[in-house]
């Protein structure tokens, strides 16, 4: 072997072994110079790399050449390494006195050569040796330099694959446990302040934004930012502002349904756009529709202060988080609803107490009202047409006649007229109440086990009703699970009825507890009205059916709904 050969080899391992020794792709680039530079009689020497945003040649290493000289850019085309990086070809310049394409970088320059790297088919840069000697680089040299051109396209690929790799690790941990807060924060206005903090953060971006879209109005309104460094500091002001979608630039993400990237929107083009921060130092932006039950809701968007251009991995990435948002939001208005569900469902059982109550007070008046009324319609025979007494008693008649009247029209209220009853299959009532329960189990940590019944089976009955006394035992049993556990409801058809179970794991009623549950005021929570129980069992005697206390003991409690089915 010359030595030509072992100097040839060794500048090829020098360079082969900077994919595993150098950091990163940024501190391998003047590695990778140096080490060609050294294997030819250069005097300087500069490696340049395409960069996608404006698709021209930056000089990222240089060595011999003025500080300034990395200050300017190339166009492909421009200059001797622009025209290798448009064409693919090296090139060696013998006398760049000679040569019009030559640009001088420093005086004194006589020879120059150059060659592409590439990757996958396509220039991503250029190397380019200078030497003050004219003929200082013959065809041999062209040939080696690109070899080595082609080995630097290697280590360089490698270590922007490695870098990839680790940022997508990073990301892909990050949106998991995302994934996992979100989940559990239920709180709105956190949960929109953890989705932009995490964008901005993600995506190393100086901006997050997320709007709210309005489709009646067709109007965007910015709810929630998260923006790196100090907005007053960088001139940028931000205000819960509404805007026309149809004057908006980010509303074309709501349009298309999909990620929509936008390049420049510091430029003429983008002043207009109503919904754009107005801060002069914005480059680039990607914009996401956050779809809810189908129907966009909003757009998340992230911002750089610098150009850059989102690779698909980002713009995946970024339709990811979008998600994870739209299923955080919903999982929160879900929540919302079922606490106002509950709210709902303790005013109704105040306000069944009081009908209850009502009803049994008017029955209780109605009997001594009718002896009242026997025993006095007599009397009046007995006076004078003149007395003064038969008037009493004319007023009497009427008085009671009218409390009569009351007490009737509050037992006729108290009854639900059987006109607001209708068909219902038992299976849509009961998944409807745990689309309901949803967000509460999971808040819970309890696992709901359901098993509709075989057959498609339908009851008689007021649906909000049944779902009142559904919920009201679900939410018991949350209640005697604080640790988490696991929620059952199992429905069996025998006979002419359907049985529907409704089992926990929680502690149990204690013994002494069990003969009263239903009564009225009896409550072993606190804070709790005692009612529930009482209301349920009330309204499934209405339905013509039973509530029973099947089992309970320190293995959890089964309560049982039976319900007459319904006659074809």
């Amino acid at each position: 072997m010359s030595q030509e050969d072992e100097k040839n080899y060794a500048t090829l391992y020098a360079l082969a072994s900077l994919a595993t020794t150098a950091v990163d792709g940024t501190s391998a680039q003047s590695s990778i110079l140096s080490a060609i530079m050294a294997a030819f009689p250069a005097d300087s020497g500069s490696l340049s790399l395409l960069t996608p945003e404006s698709g021209s040649l930056e000089i990222c290493a240089q060595q011999g050449l003025p500080p300034e000289t990395g200050d300017f850019a190339l166009r492909p085309g421009q200059g001797i390494t622009g025209w290798v990086a448009l064409h693919s070809k090296p090139l060696l310049v013998s006398d760049v006195s000679h040569e019009p394409r030559y640009i001088a970088a420093r005086r004194g320059v006589s020879s120059e050569m150059a060659a592409p790297i590439i990757i996958d088919d396509q220039v991503i840069g250029v190397i380019n040796l200078d030497a003050d000697q004219a003929a200082a680089f013959n065809s041999t040299d062209l040939d080696r330099l690109v070899r080595y051109a082609n080995e630097a396209g290697v280590v360089l690929n490698r270590l922007w694959q490695f870098a990839r790799l680790r940022t997508n690790s990073k990301q892909l941990t990050t949106l998991v446990e995302l994934g996992h807060s979100l989940v559990t924060q239920l709180a709105t206005e956190e949960l929109l302040s953890t989705i932009t903090d995490s964008g901005r953060a993600l995506f190393n971006a100086r901006l997050c934004l997320l709007h709210d879209y309005d489709p009646v109005n067709r109007e965007l309104s910015l709810h929630a930012w998260s923006s790196g460094g100090d907005l007053a500091a960088a001139g940028l002001t931000l205000q819960q502002q509404t805007v026309s979608a149809d004057d908006a630039l980010l509303a074309s993400a709501l349009h298309t349904g999909r990620t929509t990237e936008f390049q420049q929107i510091d430029g003429p083009r983008y002043r207009e756009a109503s919904d754009l921060p107005r801060d002069p130092t914005l480059c680039s932006a990607l914009a996401t529709p956050l779809n809810l039950e189908g129907a966009p809701a909003g757009i998340l968007s992230v911002f750089h202060d610098h150009p850059h251009r989102f690779s698909d991995d980002e713009k995946r990435l970024f339709t990811a988080l979008a998600s994870f948002a739209a299923v955080a939001l919903f999982n929160a208005r879900l929540y919302a609803r079922v606490f106002q569900s509950e709210e709902v469902l303790r005013k109704n059982e105040t306000l069944t107490t009081l009908g209850l109550l009502a009803a049994e007070i008017a029955h209780e008046i109605r009997n001594p009202l009718t002896v009242i009324k026997l025993l006095h319609g007599p009397l009046g025979a007995d006076f004078a047409p003149g007395d003064p007494r038969r008037r009493d008693l004319e007023i009497i008649t009427e008085k009671i006649e009218q409390l009569e009247g009351l007490v009737t029209r509050v037992l006729s209220f108290a009854r639900a007229p059987a006109t607001i009853h209708s068909r219902w299959h038992v299976d849509e009532i009961l998944s409807d109440t745990n689309h309901l329960l949803r967000a509460k189990l999971t808040q819970a940590g309890v696992a709901l086990h359901y098993s509709p019944p075989k057959e498609s089976v339908s009851v008689e009955a007021h649906k909000g009703q049944l779902q009142q006394v559904f919920l009201n035992l679900a939410l018991n049993s949350l209640h005697a699970m604080p640790q988490g556990g696991e929620l059952r409801i199992h429905c069996q058809v025998e006979n002419s009825a359907v049985h529907i179970d409704i089992s926990d794991t929680g502690g149990g009623i204690p013994p002494e507890v069990q003969p009263r549950i239903f009564e009225s005021f009896l409550s072993t929570r606190a804070g709790g009205t005692g009612l529930g129980l009482t209301i349920a069992q009330r309204i499934v005697k209405d339905h013509h059916g039973q509530l029973r206390l099947m089992n309970t003991g320190p293995r959890g409690t089964t309560m049982r709904v039976t319900l007459p089915l319904h006659s074809s």
